[in-house]
C-alpha cells in the first residue's frame, strides 16, 4: 500500500505542474488586460478632460460679436497644456493645440446625433456649421486620435495598442437679473403665426397700449414664473420693488404666470408716486422698498399743503389732442388746440383721447403731441424747443424718455420744470417729483431706473400660451419707459384708459450680447452639452 500510495503522490505532483503553469498564464493575462485597460481608461480621461476644457474655454467667447469664433480658438489653444502621460513613449506627451484638436463652431447642435464622430473633425455630427461669428452658439472640440501601446496583453497573443479620441460640445447660458419678472405676447404676431421666434422691431420711441388679462392677445402684460409663490404679495413685490427679490430669469427659456391683478398694478403705480393704500402699497415680505422716481411727470393731480401733496389722492386729467390719428380736431367751438392746465407724457396722437377715438391697436406709430407737452410745462412753441439750446434736437420728435432724461439733467430750467408744482387751479396741483414723502431714487449702479423696465417678447400664438406654460423660447428683450401710472380714466363712451391699461414707450432692444443695458445685470455661465 505504501508503494502505491508513493506512485500516487508522484502522478499527482507531475499533473498539477502543467495546471499551475497555465493557471499562471492566465492570471499574467488577466492581470496584463487589466493593467492596460486601466492604461487606456486613464488616457480617455486625459483626452475627454482636454476636450472639455477646451470648448468651455471657447464658448465663453461666443458673443456674436466680430472676431467671436477666432477668440474661441484662441481661448482654447491657450488653456489646454495638458501632458497626456498615459500615451506612449514614442509619441509627444503634450498636447498641441495645431495638430492634436479642432475647434468647431456650431448654430445648432444635436446632441441625439453626435455619438459618431471621426478623430479629426471639420463638420461634426449633429453640428449646424456657423456661418458667421453672429450665430456661432455652440463650441465643439474634437481630439486628435492617441495611441495607448499596451504593456503585457502582447504577452497573450491580444492586441498591440488603443486608438482613443474624444469630443466635447459647450454653450453659453445666459440670465439677466434686478429686472421684474414681466412679458409681452409680440404686438405684431399675427394671427396663424408658428415662428415662436419671430422678432418685434418697433421705431425707437413707439407707444405701446399693453393689456393685462387674456395670454393670448398680442399687446398682452402678464407675469413671468419668478420663484416666489403664487401671492399676490410676491407678485406686487416683484413689480413695485426698487430691486426684484427673485431669481434672475434665462434669456432663451422662461416660463409664464397669472396673477396680474388690481394689488399688482397698484405697486407698479409707486413708481409714479402713486400710493394706492398708503404704505401698505408696497408688500412687506422681503423687505423690499417701493421708492418713485426723480422724476414722477404724470397727468394727476392732487390736493396741495406745503408743497406736498396733501392725502395721496390722485385724480386725472384727460386731454383730447388737436390732431388725432393725423387728423386735425376741432375741440368745442375752438379751431385752435384747448390745452389742459397740467400735462403728464402724452400718448402716440392714434392712441390719444377717448379709446373709441383711437386708430392704432397695441402699437401706436411714435408720433406724440410734444408741442402741446412744452407748451404745458414749459411755455415754448414748437420752434423754441426744437432749435433752441432748450432742447438739443434740431429735427424730428424726440421720444420721452429723452425728455424725461432731460428734465432730470433740468430740474429747474428758467423757474419751470419737475420741481416746480403747476397750479391746475380749484386747489389741485401737479407734482413732476416725489411729493408724497417718499424720497426719489436716481438710476445707480445698483439701481435701475424707476420708469423703465425688462420685458420679455413672447409669440404667444405660436407658443399657445395659456396660464402657466414652461421653458418657453423668447423672442427678445425690451427696454421700455413707463409713460403712466394705471389708473382709470373716465368712463362709459368716455374712457381714455381702463384700470388695467399699461401705457409704455419702447426704448431700445436688449442685446445679450451687450453689458450697457442699464437694467439688467447680465450672467453668462458656459456649460458642457456633450
Amino acid at each position: 500500500m505504501r508503494r502505491t500510495t508513493g506512485r500516487l503522490a508522484r502522478d499527482t505532483k507531475g499533473a498539477v505542474a502543467p495546471t499551475v503553469g497555465l493557471s499562471l498564464f492566465a492570471l499574467i493575462a488577466a492581470g496584463g488586460l487589466a493593467f492596460d485597460y486601466a492604461q487606456m481608461a486613464s488616457l480617455d480621461t486625459e483626452l475627454q478632460q482636454a476636450a472639455d476644457q477646451a470648448a468651455l474655454a471657447a464658448a465663453t467667447q461666443l458673443d456674436g460679436q466680430t472676431n467671436a469664433r477666432a477668440r474661441g480658438t484662441a481661448a482654447a489653444h491657450q488653456l489646454v497644456s495638458n501632458l497626456a502621460l498615459f500615451a506612449n513613449r514614442g509619441q509627444t506627451r503634450t498636447l498641441n493645440a495645431n495638430t492634436d484638436f479642432t475647434v468647431t463652431f456650431c448654430s445648432a447642435y444635436d446632441d441625439d446625433l453626435s455619438n459618431a464622430f471621426p478623430e479629426v473633425a471639420t463638420a461634426p455630427t449633429g453640428c449646424t456649421l456657423a456661418t458667421g461669428d453672429a450665430d456661432a452658439k455652440i463650441a465643439v472640440v474634437t481630439m486628435a486620435g492617441r495611441t495607448a501601446h499596451f504593456a503585457l496583453t502582447p504577452i497573450v497573443g491580444a492586441l498591440n495598442s488603443g486608438n482613443l479620441t474624444a469630443q466635447a460640445a459647450a454653450h453659453v447660458g445666459s440670465a439677466i437679473c434686478k429686472v421684474p419678472p414681466v412679458m409681452i405676447c409680440n404686438p405684431d404676431e399675427p394671427v396663424g403665426n408658428t415662428n415662436e421666434l419671430l422678432d418685434f422691431n418697433p421705431a425707437r420711441g413707439t407707444g405701446l397700449r399693453l393689456v393685462t388679462g387674456n395670454a393670448t392677445v398680442p399687446g398682452n402684460f402678464g407675469w413671468l414664473e419668478a420663484g416666489l409663490g403664487n401671492g399676490t404679495q410676491a407678485l406686487a413685490g416683484e413689480l413695485g420693488y426698487n430691486t426684484p427679490q427673485g431669481p434672475c430669469q434665462a434669456i432663451t427659456g422662461v416660463s409664464t404666470k397669472t396673477g396680474m391683478d388690481t394689488a399688482v398694478l397698484n405697486a407698479y403705480n409707486t413708481r409714479f408716486d402713486v400710493y394706492a393704500n398708503g404704505n401698505t402699497t408696497c408688500p412687506s415680505q422681503g423687505g423690499g422698498i417701493c421708492s418713485p422716481s426723480v422724476n414722477t411727470r404724470k397727468d394727476l393731480t392732487c390736493e396741495e399743503k406745503n408743497g406736498a401733496c396733501k392725502n395721496d389722492t390722485w385724480n386725472p386729467v384727460t386731454y383730447d389732442p388737436p390732431f388725432v390719428g393725423g387728423v386735425a380736431q376741432t375741440l368745442g367751438s375752438a379751431a385752435t388746440p384747448v390745452y389742459p392746465a397740467i400735462m403728464g407724457y402724452p400718448h402716440d396722437l392714434c392712441h390719444s383721447g377717448r379709446q373709441s377715438q383711437h386708430t392704432c391697436g397695441i402699437k401706436g406709430s411714435a408720433v406724440w403731441d410734444a408741442n402741446a407737452y412744452f407748451q404745458v410745462n414749459y411755455g415754448w412753441d414748437e420752434a423754441t424747443w426744437r432749435s433752441s439750446n432748450k432742447f438739443k434736437m434740431a429735427t424730428g420728435i424726440p421720444a420721452r424718455w429723452d425728455v424725461y432724461q432731460w428734465e432730470i439733467a433740468n430740474p429747474n430750467f428758467s423757474g419751470k420744470g419737475i420741481n416746480n408744482p403747476q397750479n391746475a387751479g380749484s386747489g389741485q396741483f401737479a407734482f413732476a417729483r416725489p411729493a408724497t414723502g417718499r424720497a426719489g431714487v436716481a438710476q445707480g449702479t445698483s439701481q435701475p431706473d424707476r420708469r423703465t423696465i425688462a420685458v420679455a417678447t413672447l409669440n404667444c400664438r405660436a407658443l399657445e400660451v395659456k396660464g402657466k406654460t414652461t421653458n418657453v423660447p423668447v423672442s427678445g428683450w425690451l427696454k421700455v419707459f413707463l409713460v403712466e401710472p394705471a389708473i382709470k380714466r373716465g368712463t362709459g363712451s368716455d374712457l381714455y384708459a381702463d384700470t388695467k391699461d399699461i401705457y409704455v414707450e419702447f426704448v431700445e432692444k436688449s442685446q445679450v450680447q451687450d453689458d450697457d443695458f442699464s437694467e439688467v445685470v447680465r450672467r453668462d455661465v458656459p456649460y458642457l452639452i456633450k
